[in-house]
């Protein structure tokens, strides 16, 4: 039979990549991981490790497992703050993920809502683009991930989604009242794979292919890069109330908007510590124009 140590054990394992590593972050000695290993291989009858060198890697077995090893656990930690919440909201924690421009705009006012009406609610952050939020959503790492998608996009198995709010793209340039046309020859500054193929998108429409010239996914280096003439670029709204250069410009670009959606997993209802986040989060979303 499978054992919560155990497979904690071998999350860690796959986690750290070494047993000495993974021993550390357990406060266990070396020869308890290692046995805790082989009990482990023993309960499932297949080999979960094998020996490299002086280290050790997982088996394709051994990886399969950790995986749901990682999404047990956190299941496991998620059923204990919902039973510790439904006694009400005095106590409870909530695990959050979201990237850059959300973090820094709408999470700290709905944080700051929270404090006021649920002050023994814990709110844990991370700050984790959302493929990365999603994937930690799905493992039982947190318990809400804040993410921006298209209206069309399709929705995982297993995911539920809260719509937050719209947030407006803007062309960032150093040109007033400027286009995307403008910019069929320009260089441009691309940013995460889910922002490029939103770019590639509407510069299609506009009849051409953006030649990406340099990469950064952080608001305040690509406004720095704009400035100084390097390329030219597209921000969301949030971003741009996170940190606004006075030297560039923002043109909005009209008929793109990103979804904001507080994503959870898994059946419904939501713990109550989760719905008030998600109210909080639905409330704290304010349109706001960035003034070209």
């Amino acid at each position: 039979m499978l054992n919560l140590v155990h497979l904690k054990v071998l999350a860690a394992v796959a986690r750290h990549g070494s047993v000495t590593e993974a021993a550390k972050q357990l406060n266990y000695s070396q020869p308890s991981v290692s046995h805790h290993l082989s009990r482990l291989e023993t309960a499932t009858g297949v080999k979960l490790v094998q020996r490299i060198g002086r280290g050790i890697r997982l088996t394709p077995e051994g990886r399969l497992l950790a995986n749901r090893a990682a999404e047990i656990l956190g299941r496991v930690d998620a059923a204990t703050n919902e039973l510790a919440a439904q006694v009400g909201l005095r106590s409870g924690r909530v695990r959050l993920a979201a990237n850059a421009s959300t973090l820094s705009t709408l999470v700290p006012k709905a944080a700051a809502s929270l404090a006021q009406d649920h002050p023994g609610l814990e709110l844990s952050l991370f700050d984790r683009h959302p493929v990365e939020a999603l994937q930690m959503l799905r493992h039982g790492e947190i318990d809400v991930a804040l993410v921006f998608r298209f209206a069309d996009a399709p929705v995982e198995d297993g995911f539920r989604l809260v719509h937050v709010g719209d947030d407006p793209i803007y062309l960032i340039s150093r040109r007033p009242d400027d286009n995307l046309a403008n910019h069929r020859h320009s260089a441009w500054i691309g940013g995460c794979d889910r922002c490029q193929a939103e770019l590639g998108v509407m510069c299609q429409n506009e009849g051409f292919t953006p030649r990406i010239g340099s990469h950064s996914d952080d608001m305040v280096v690509v406004q720095a890069l704009v400035a100084a003439g390097i390329g030219v670029t597209t921000l969301p709204g949030l971003a741009l109330q996170a940190h606004r250069r006075p030297d560039i410009h923002a043109t909005e670009i009209a008929g793109f908007r990103r979804q904001i959606h507080a994503a959870t997993y898994g059946d419904p209802p939501d713990p109550p510590a989760v719905t008030a986040v998600l109210t909080a989060l639905t409330q704290a979303i304010e349109p706001r124009p960035a003034d070209a």
